[in-house]
């Protein structure tokens, strides 16, 4: 009886590590946007929650973030959702795309400036302690 309440238990304790862990590596489930590439990180990763956002913006299409470009024009349609915004964009400056830095900030940023919604500062976004401050006083974004 007691194999069989061992057994039980460590079958319940991995069961629950997979649905802990296993979703915390979807993109729908992110909660920061990950600064692997940057050696030298000025400031804490971006907090963003990915299905509250895009529901906040009312955004369906992918490729509206993970966009595509060919010949410095952008492929509508095509989505780049599966390849790393690092596996285009250098850390440094560099043809033919621009800084992964700049990517972000131009994308992120500008988007919320165009809405006129969304964080915009530096601590809006990259909050020291990783408190999230997406939602808390932005409408829309």
């Amino acid at each position: 009886m007691k194999k069989e309440t061992v057994a039980l238990f460590i079958g319940f304790a991995f069961a629950g590590c997979l649905l802990v862990f296993f979703p915390a590596y979807a993109q729908e489930n992110i909660t920061v946007l990950a600064n692997d590439a940057f050696g030298n990180k000025q400031r804490p990763p971006a907090v963003f929650a990915h299905d509250e956002h895009n529901e906040k913006a009312q955004i369906d299409d992918c490729a509206t973030c993970h966009h595509v470009y060919r010949n410095a024009e952008k492929v509508e349609g095509e989505s780049s959702e599966d390849i790393g915004c690092a596996d285009c964009h250098n850390v440094k400056a560099g043809y033919p795309t621009r800084p992964l830095m700049k990517a972000y900030h131009d994308l992120c940023g500008g988007c919320h400036k165009e809405k006129k919604s969304g964080p915009i500062t530096c601590g809006e976004c990259h909050p020291r302690g990783g408190a999230p401050s997406h939602g808390e006083s932005s409408e829309g974004h």
